[in-house]
């Protein structure tokens, strides 16, 4: 299932103009931290799918029952333009363990490229909800290589959040 969140007005539309505003571009801690944002954003947007249990909470006027996370979240980033988004899941997901995945694009002669898989090094993610951040999603290359390892690692529930994203790489993931 696909949502886009820029489907409805908020104040991600603002993140996301000055994310790609050029000019803004140029103040590295003012895109990181509108990445962060972005990021905050999401967490509180996938919360809303994720299990929840009953939970009693003493409060000083007695008992409470609330529902609190029941999902295991591990949050796993392709290094390193999700770094920043992952840090504002972390905000929200604080309990959360942490995966990196080391992939990038190597370019052949004629301009073209394949994605080299390396590494990712994280918890063991059975059971667990894996969030995949990655900030752009072009051909969706990187995006399905880490998602076939997670699959590949013994991850069911993957949750992929990208900010910008192509008619062809959100085709092909």
């Amino acid at each position: 299932m696909i949502k886009n969140l820029g489907d409805q007005n908020s104040i991600l539309h603002s993140f996301i103009a000055e994310i790609r505003d050029e000019e803004i571009q140029q103040d590295p801690i003012r895109f990181r931290r509108n990445l962060e944002r972005v990021g905050e954003i999401f967490a509180y947007e996938i919360s809303k799918t994720l299990q929840y249990e009953p939970s009693e909470v003493t409060t000083p006027l007695g008992t409470a029952e609330v529902p609190k996370q029941a999902d295991k979240i591990v949050l796993a980033t392709i290094l390193r333009a999700g770094l920043p988004i992952h840090n504002g899941f972390l905000n929200y997901f604080d309990r959360a363990e942490n995966a990196f995945i080391s992939a990038y694009r190597v370019y052949g002669k004629d301009n073209t490229f394949n994605i080299r898989f390396e590494h990712i090094s994280g918890p063991t993610i059975d059971g667990k909800v894996v969030i995949l951040c990655d900030p752009m999603l072009a051909t969706g290359g990187s995006a399905i290589a880490a998602i076939n390892k997670v699959k590949q690692l013994g991850g069911k529930d993957i949750r992929y959040v990208g900010i910008v994203g192509c008619p062809e790489g959100v085709s092909a993931l």
